[in-house]
């Protein structure tokens, strides 16, 4: 009887042992595939493109946010036949998983054609004069754009000016100045639509907007020679012929 006893004891301690080392054995195998995901995915290199208003540092906190963002296959699954929307400035950012260490991350910013300061804000409206962001910071690169009468606006809606023309002459006049790599500041457009460009502090002035391409031409070959300098650029009626230009310094139009 006894040793019937002794010879169960020992059997449900050998039983014991096995599920135990068993339990073990399936921990440590979780723990080592665990592992194997977290270090053969970890992300080590990241491209990042088309980002203008954002570093690239920015777009990486991101997309790459939690405790798991710099895991590659995890990032697949989220991102998979998913673009990430609702960031301000921007359209859709895609994730691409290129390998197990390697993603690129494209981003689609809003085509903005310029801002108007607002109640202390900095209104960014695009090609149509839609507004399609309000923020706090100015953003560099994108013009200035002064002379628009209005009394309200609405996010996500048109600017609501009298002459809807105008968003046509803005995304008109900005192709200009990317055609001839020309980093203006401001626009401006005074009574009758006549139109200033802020260079730092010369302003070019070419009243309406006929010939519009041949006067702003003109203006990489002139624009260094004033550089430092502060007045007026006369462009009204000049174009890429012979017509001379006259620029006024500030202390000679003060006087």
């Amino acid at each position: 009887m006894y040793q019937f006893e002794a010879e169960v004891k020992k059997r449900k301690k050998k039983r014991f042992m096995v599920k135990t080392l068993s339990i073990l054995l399936i921990i440590l195998a979780v723990v080592a595939f665990i592992y194997y995901m977290l270090m053969h995915y970890k992300v080590v290199n990241i491209y990042v493109d088309g980002n203008v208003h954002y570093t690239s540092d920015e777009i990486k906190e991101i997309v790459m946010e939690g405790p798991l963002g710099d895991n590659s296959l995890y990032l697949s699954l989220k991102y998979k036949n998913k673009e990430l929307k609702d960031v301000p400035f921007v359209d859709t950012i895609q994730v691409t998983i290129i390998s197990n260490d390697t993603i690129r991350i494209s981003v689609y910013e809003k085509a903005l054609a310029g801002y108007v300061e607002y109640l202390g804000k900095y209104m960014y409206f695009d090609k149509d004069g839609t507004v399609v962001e309000s923020s706090n910071v100015k953003t560099e690169g994108i013009c200035q754009i002064t002379g628009l009468s209005f009394d309200f606006m609405v996010l996500g809606k048109p600017l609501p000016v009298e002459d809807e023309t105008i968003f046509k002459k803005i995304l008109s006049t900005n192709q200009l100045l990317t055609k001839y790599s020309l980093d203006c500041r401001r626009m401006d457009f005074g009574p009758g639509g006549g139109l200033t460009l802020y260079f730092g502090d010369v302003r070019a002035e070419f009243g309406s907007s006929d010939d519009l391409d041949e006067k702003i031409m003109r203006l990489p070959k002139i624009l260094p020679s004033l550089e430092g300098k502060k007045g007026v650029l006369d462009m009204k009626d000049k174009t890429g012929k012979s017509e001379s230009i006259i620029f006024l310094p500030d202390n000679l139009t003060d006087d």
